[in-house]
């Protein structure tokens, strides 16, 4: 928060229900629909704050989200869907 505050870029590396919780807390995303929320591995999700660090939505953000995935819209929404086969095939296999 203090590099923030001071108008730094930061970038937050970390795994995708870590990346979940941020997106979470951001975007006041409630817990039933937060789950159903997929964020691909290895593609950028930007933001951008407001001095009282809120974020500014985009206009190029999609569904419940603030920010936006950095790439090809396509390329976005096939890496979205492999996440949620990942999920899917863990269920599955625990059956």
């Amino acid at each position: 928060m203090p590099a923030l505050k001071r108008q730094k870029t930061v970038l937050v590396a970390a795994h995708g229900n870590s990346i979940r919780g941020i997106v979470k807390y951001l975007d006041d995303i409630p817990d039933e629909d937060i789950t159903k929320l997929e964020i691909p591995t290895g593609i950028p999700l930007v933001y951008r704050l407001d001095k009282n660090l809120k974020p500014i939505k985009s206009d190029r953000a999609s569904g419940m989200l603030s920010g936006y995935f950095l790439g090809d819209p396509e390329e976005i929404k096939k890496a979205q869907e492999a996440v949620a086969n990942q999920s899917k095939a863990r269920y599955d296999a625990s059956k």
